[in-house]
């Protein structure tokens, strides 16, 4: 990670809502890097699939890579399937 790097931690409670608000406001200050922090999350729906789409359009036009932390193996299948996980960079 640089150090122009945003940290967000998901709320497993409000994961769309989180991606939408939060990290959409934050990827306009952002850096090259925004992390978003899925520690606590077991799952996503398509409310949520949808969020991570707009975020993923949102970070290419501004030449900003979003980096997933702690998906789980559901939430990483969910993005494969989804064609999503390739927009994506990874980390434990």
């Amino acid at each position: 990670m640089t150090e122009n790097c945003i940290n967000i931690k998901i709320d497993p409670e409000q994961v769309a809502h989180t991606l939408r608000q939060e990290a959409v406001e934050q990827l306009a200050g952002a850096g090259n890097e925004v992390l978003l922090d899925f520690g606590a999350v077991p799952r996503i729906d398509a409310n949520a699939i949808r969020a991570l789409e707009e975020l993923a359009g949102l970070a290419d036009d501004r030449s900003v890579r979003v980096v997933l932390r702690a998906v789980n193996m559901d939430i990483y299948r969910v993005l494969k399937l989804m064609n999503l996980a390739a927009r994506f960079r990874f980390v434990s």
